[in-house]
């Protein structure tokens, strides 16, 4: 069994993602690379400074714009977008998702829906059969008594679970709000069939290596489960995972400041750990020509490798997204941004975005203690806040909140 250190643990889930060396992927093509490369890129409308999810993406993406994005998925429909908590994934998963679908469409609230009103059902794909992609706003209708978030009106819930159950897919936005059209009108013909749910198994088996990169046995088993929507016993995921080992697709990875629970690594990724494991760059994670090798980047609030619970044991790090805490229980602040140096989170910024003045303000910010804030420190986080400003549009840079006040002045004489 390899046995590999917390570093090479860490560099090889942050090179897994995208996100180590240095930005590895470059435009639209680049967006699309980055998903099929199995980056966890999760939708969010909140919209600080930038949404969640193109956050994440410009941390992976060279010169990284919003419109990629929206194009990829909307226009090209290379990838699109799916789930309770939204996704987004390559077109070609499609027949795969759609068997999950078939399962979200059978949950308990919305076979309630259906059963509740089925003409609203049969008059809402009417409605988009015959007047093409339509959103919530664009249907009347009653109010529904069963309250949601999603919508107040019983054809904009009836819109959301035909949409959770497969019938409608993503055909664009207008602001952020989702326009739905049939999933035979959206998603090109060769993605048009459905898995079967022996494939589908087997294919989310496989993903679950691809988002997570090393696991345990008991977040496989959450994992798979979360993705394929159905109830996985932990007899039925033990099995599933000997199987793999015994077929050599998988293989166990020991952790040396955690060797009592081994982790599992999808076997083609063994020459990519081993590389890391000897200090070597893999070539397939070589930057692109005009990356920055040297800069800070600062992740999304819902980025994988730093949210769901892994900062704490990858980084030492305690990351606690408090946008929805009131005001006086928050420990740092209102959007506050892990920031990643090479292979470690250094530190966190709580930032702004002030639109009508194109000032991106920095409300808080503090150091790990294992930071150094010296002269490479202070180059590298004012490169990554130069490249954070233009991905956003800010025109000026308020610092003034910013501590230590040696590390304030350094980053404003490099920003001049």
């Amino acid at each position: 069994m390899l046995t590999i250190s917390r570093e090479t643990q860490r560099r090889f889930i942050l090179g897994k993602q995208g996100l180590y060396p240095a930005r590895r992927w470059r435009g639209k093509a680049g967006v699309v690379q980055a998903v099929r490369a199995g980056c966890v890129i999760q939708v969010d409308p909140l919209n600080v400074i930038a949404r969640s999810h193109d956050i994440a993406l410009y941390g992976r993406v060279l010169d990284y714009q919003p419109a990629l994005l929206d194009s990829a998925l909307y226009q090209d429909r290379a990838l699109f977008d799916y789930g309770g908590a939204v996704m987004i994934h390559p077109m070609e998963e499609l027949p795969y998702w759609r068997v999950v679908m078939g399962r979200k469409g059978q949950e308990p609230r919305w076979r309630k829906l259906a059963d509740e009103a089925p003409q609203v059902v049969d008059e809402v794909l009417a409605a988009i059969q015959a007047r093409g992609p339509l959103g919530a706003r664009d249907l009347d209708g009653p109010r529904r008594t069963e309250s949601s978030f999603r919508s107040g009106k019983l054809s904009g819930q009836v819109l959301y679970m035909l949409w959770l159950s497969g019938a409608l897919m993503t055909h664009g936005r207008q602001g952020f709000e989702r326009v739905y059209d049939l999933t035979g009108r959206v998603a090109p013909a060769a993605y048009q069939r459905v898995a079967t749910p022996d494939e589908a198994d087997d294919f989310f088996m496989r993903k679950v290596f691809d988002e997570v990169n090393l696991v345990t046995a008991r977040s496989w088993r959450r994992w798979y489960a979360s993705l394929i929507e159905r109830k996985v016993e932990p007899g039925e995921a033990a099995a599933r995972l000997d199987a793999l080992r015994q077929s050599g697709a998988v293989i166990p990875v020991e952790l040396a400041h955690d060797p009592k629970e081994p982790r599992f690594l999808w076997a083609e990724d063994l020459p990519l750990l081993e590389a890391v494991q000897r200090g070597v760059i893999p070539e397939a994670w070589l930057p692109a020509e005009e990356a920055p090798s040297d800069e800070m980047t600062f992740l999304a609030p819902l980025e994988i490798v730093s949210t769901r619970g892994r900062a704490l044991p990858l980084f030492d790090f305690e990351y606690l997204w408090e946008v929805y805490k009131p005001a006086e229980k928050r420990r740092w602040g209102y959007y506050t941004l892990p920031i990643l140096y090479r292979d470690r989170l250094v530190a966190r910024m709580d930032p702004k975005l002030v639109r009508a003045t194109g000032t991106l303000e920095v409300r808080g910010f503090w150091l790990e203690d294992h930071a150094v804030p010296d002269e490479s420190f202070a180059a590298a986080l004012a490169a990554g806040l130069r490249r954070f400003m233009q991905f956003c549009g800010a025109t000026s840079l308020d610092l003034q909140a910013l501590r230590p006040a040696a590390l304030r002045q350094s980053l404003l004489e490099r920003l001049v």
